[in-house]
């Protein structure tokens, strides 16, 4: 979604366009940037092809590697994605039976654990600071509390209770000025859609489509230059139009939401149609086999950067040449939920996963004991967690930001199989990308999360997005790449091997996200000071004896 808050802050939306050309060579946001090599291009790339020409043209890989990709779902029969996608090879497909007994019938290639057993999904849902304010405004009310009068878990509870209050109300007054800035737009959007449908003979067309269309009735004309513009300045002119619509109105009603969570208490979205007993958390078989969901857009574009498959003339390339990725959806439209996080850790530990990519994250955890344990049991078997550091410009250090890398509320108890990853552009300007989140104590590395370019639904459909939930899968990408070839490493090796071989950039003063006017240098924003680097990862993973069980 960030190529959405991208266009709303030049507050431009459908005037002063600008033509998209074709990408130079030189441009150092070309397509791939991000596999290239550090030191040989104008960009901070991760030295991946270079990896693969220098360290692995003799060598091949001894093991297959599943990463569980925890996300909004994926695009099953996308050209890229579907010879690498995670087969439960004890499951016979559309049986209905839970052949191989593991409590999820025909999961074929994952489990949806926001679904009805009925096959409904749930799409949109609330954000955990309205969840948490209103569960404990029946019990705080708007009365002035004395705290000294408060046991220390009350006082806990209203601590949390008054930052949700302060949370609501300053995301709803951010959130009502892009609802007026949209407003407008999304009311004339599915009319100029529609009307271009018909007037191109077809339901879907990509932005490069729509640039090539010549329209002659006034109608077409003017829907044209409403959409062309959209798809210009959010940098999406291969993505199609269902996509892109989609992605604004997604936007546009979860803005709605925040405004309207101040007043209004949120409907129980997932309880009406998951149906679990949610205060249970042995209740684990809960959910349906529909991995693609509502819309699959993000977790689509975070898999095709782990591992889309390589040099097939088609698309991309992904970062794992080796790879099959396992889909667990559990993030909808608005925030997740704490115990289907953590039966989707359980699920991934229990079906084969060696790595986990995580690209979500809230300010509020009501069950983080549930997410732990499942941590703790992805600790104990050697499971690398990737997680997004975020996208609020803020300092995970000293704001709570969830799932933690910390067991408990202690922040001196850091789980050994978890990596925070922070996001980085192409060039010194965005060196630290101004969205990021960061934290020289939390953070562990930067990866390249501005403009990455990736698989995205469609079938055969590709577009850029921005984020450290870009930046999180081009780091598990490379831990499944070095389990591939080096298979005898556990993931707390793995994790050590990353962090110890990132490129570091001494002496680079960068500005600190969310100011322009104070500048830091990497080792004041995350803990290595340095960007993952693949060619350096292999080198030292080839020099490191392994120790998994």
């Amino acid at each position: 979604m960030k190529v959405i808050l991208t266009l709303l802050s030049a507050c431009s939306i459908v005037c002063s366009f600008k033509s998209v050309n074709a990408q130079s060579s030189l441009d150092p946001y070309r397509k791939g940037w991000h596999l290239e090599d550090f030191n040989s291009n104008n960009s901070y790339g991760i030295s991946l092809e270079k990896a693969y020409t220098d360290l692995l043209k003799d060598k091949k890989p001894k093991k297959k590697v599943v990463v569980a990709v925890i996300d909004s779902g994926i695009d099953t029969v996308h050209e890229d994605l579907k010879p690498i996608l995670w087969k439960n090879k004890k499951e016979i497909p559309g049986n209905r039976i839970d052949d191989d007994k593991n409590g999820y019938p025909d999961d074929v290639h994952g489990w949806n654990f926001i679904g009805g057993k009925d096959g409904s999904n749930v799409g949109k849902d609330s954000y955990e600071a309205a969840r948490v304010f209103y569960k404990f405004k029946k019990e705080f009310g708007d009365a002035a509390i004395d705290e000294k009068q408060l046991s220390p878990e009350k006082k806990e509870s209203y601590r949390i209770y008054q930052r949700a209050k302060f949370q609501l109300e300053s995301q709803a007054k951010e959130a009502a000025m892009y609802v007026l800035v949209l407003k407008d737009i999304v009311e004339r959007l599915p009319s100029a859609d529609s009307i271009l449908q018909v007037a191109m003979g077809k339901k879907s067309f990509t932005g490069d489509e729509l640039q090539k269309f010549s329209p002659t009735e006034p109608s077409a004309v003017k829907a044209r230059t409403n959409l062309l513009g959209l798809f210009q300045q959010t940098r999406q002119m291969e993505s199609t139009n269902t996509a892109l619509v989609s992605e604004l109105m997604q936007f546009y009603s979860g803005e709605k939401s925040k405004v309207e969570a101040v007043e209004k208490e949120p409907f129980p979205y997932r309880a009406s149609i998951v149906k679990d007993n949610y205060n249970d958390p042995s209740d684990r078989f809960y959910g349906n086999n529909d991995i693609m969901g509502t819309d699959a857009s993000h977790g689509t574009h975070v898999s095709g950067i782990i591992g889309a498959v390589r040099n097939n003339s088609i698309g991309i390339n992904g970062i794992a040449d080796h790879v099959e990725i396992m889909t667990l959806r559990a993030v909808p439209d608005g925030d997740e939920h704490d115990k289907d996080i953590a039966n989707a850790i359980r699920y991934a530990v229990d079906n084969g996963a060696w790595v986990i990519n995580m690209s979500f994250g809230k300010s509020f955890s009501p069950e983080k004991a549930w997410v732990d344990e499942a941590v703790r049991y992805a600790e104990s078997k050697g499971v690398l967690l990737i997680h997004a550091a975020g996208n609020d410009a803020k300092n995970i250090d000293t704001e709570e930001q969830y799932p933690s890398i910390n067991a408990g509320n202690d922040t001196s108890k850091v789980f050994s199989n978890w990596i925070n990853v922070a996001a980085n552009g192409a060039v010194d300007d965005e060196l630290a990308a101004s969205f990021t989140n960061y934290g020289r104590r939390e953070v562990s590395l930067f990866a390249p999360g501005v403009r990455i370019y990736s698989t995205v639904p469609g079938g055969n459909t590709y577009a850029e997005k921005d984020g450290t939930s870009m930046a999180s899968p081009v780091v598990a990408g490379v831990a499944a790449l070095i389990l591939s070839y080096y298979p005898e490493l556990s993931g707390q090796q793995v994790k050590q091997i990353l962090e110890t071989s990132v490129q570091r950039i001494p002496g680079k003063a960068v500005d600190r996200p969310g100011s322009e006017s104070e500048k830091v240098e990497l080792s004041q924003l995350c803990k290595t000071a340095g960007i993952v680097n693949a060619y350096e990862a292999l080198k030292l993973a080839a020099a490191t004896k392994g120790q998994r069980k």
